[in-house]
């Protein structure tokens, strides 16, 4: 599974109004239900909130990957948020986040998780992906930046 198709333009909200992390977790979890017509809400919440719990997710200046695994979920979702605001995380460095890219997994995927995870860091590596991904205005945009971002890391593997 390729990242743009994980992130896909209609689970990729800009714009985001949160201004915490837990409105934040709350905000994307009910995009995604609402999209996906599931009423898995508190079990997915719940999830994020407990692998939060171990330690933050606000893993790079600027960007959070929480993630939770879950069999309110079939598949491996992605759900990127995206503020120009910034949104008070506990990050690691203690600075807002702009970039939240939430992962949600069944646990009978574990090791595509896992992967996933690491190919999105290979990706966050690139200050300049960062940079444009901010400046999006839109999703198809947004989407369209991480095909062209993981197309250059595939070409480099």
């Amino acid at each position: 599974m390729f990242l743009c198709d994980l992130f896909p333009p209609q689970l990729i909200k800009v714009g985001l109004e949160s201004e915490d992390k837990d409105e934040v977790f709350e905000e994307l979890v009910d995009f995604f239900c609402q999209l996906q017509r599931t009423d898995g809400r508190e079990e997915i919440l719940g999830a994020i909130r407990a692998r939060e719990l171990k330690m933050s997710t606000g893993i790079r200046k600027g960007i959070a990957v929480p993630h939770g695994q879950t069999d309110a979920v079939e598949r491996i979702y992605g759900v990127l948020g995206i503020s120009r605001r910034g949104i008070e995380y506990d990050s690691l460095d203690g600075e807002p986040v702009h970039l939240i890219f939430m992962i949600l997994a069944p646990h009978k995927d574990s090791e595509k998780h896992l992967r996933l995870l690491k190919r999105l860091n290979q990706l966050l590596d690139n200050e300049t992906f960062f940079r444009d991904l901010v400046g999006q205005g839109d999703a198809q945009g947004a989407a369209g930046l991480i095909k062209k971002y993981e197309d250059i890391l595939i070409a480099l593997d």
